[in-house]
């Protein structure tokens, strides 16, 4: 099940391209308009490098918390955070596809913790150092997305720090694709991305992903 949790999560990162558009092209515009002049791309692969980790970070975190509930043998506690990682899979795949907005009262619950980092991100920005990339984009981390929460969950329900860890790194890397591209490409790929069949795809894969991966823990 372990291995199915990474790809499904790395397929969530992946197909979501078109909601890390819209949660973080504005951030990545910023960052790219306060880069030193000359080439940027280092620095873009410190941001992501250092957004990755900062997932990773949070899966241990989470992943740790979740093992209290092995350890105190609640374990319909785990099938109720894999069902509700899912749900808010099918969510965010309902947004994307322009069918629901629910997902977006969702991520509103993570602006006050969001309210006390963004300060700290902000002492390091502008970049002068490489080495200030990784400690930014640890903390653009925890802007919060709506993917974020579904992998969180996913990374809850695995009740262990180094599995928690692994699953939030498999969907840090699915999302570093779309990251990439946009901090080149970030108007054409808003463009495209905004096509209603691409919408109706990219929305109706995560909707599939989410309703196959709950009826296969119910089944």
């Amino acid at each position: 099940m372990l291995e199915f949790d990474l790809f499904a999560l790395f397929l969530a990162g992946l197909l979501g391209g078109g909601h890390c558009v819209g949660m973080c092209g504005g951030v990545v515009t910023a960052f790219s308009l306060q880069l030193p002049a000359g080439r940027r791309w280092h620095y873009h692969l410190g941001f992501n490098l250092g957004r990755i980790l900062g997932y990773c970070l949070i899966g241990m975190l989470v992943g740790g918390l979740g093992s209290l509930s092995s350890l105190l043998s609640l374990q319909g506690v785990k099938g109720v955070l894999f069902v509700a990682a899912n749900l808010l899979l099918i969510l965010l795949g309902a947004y994307m596809a322009g069918w629901s907005i629910l997902i977006l009262y969702l991520e509103k619950a993570g602006r006050p913790l969001w309210g006390k980092i963004q300060p700290y991100m902000r002492l390091f920005l502008p970049v002068k150092r490489w080495s200030d990339t990784l400690i930014v984009g640890a903390l653009w981390g925890w802007l919060p997305c709506g993917l974020v929460y579904t992998a969180s969950l996913n990374a809850l329900a695995s009740a262990s720090p180094w599995h928690g860890g692994l699953i939030m790194l498999s969907f840090g890397l699915g999302t570093l694709p779309n990251l990439l591209l946009m901090s080149v490409f970030i108007e054409p790929l808003r463009t495209l991305l905004r096509r209603p069949y691409l919408r109706y795809f990219f929305g109706g894969s995560l909707i599939f992903l989410g309703f196959f991966r709950i009826a296969q823990y119910l089944f």
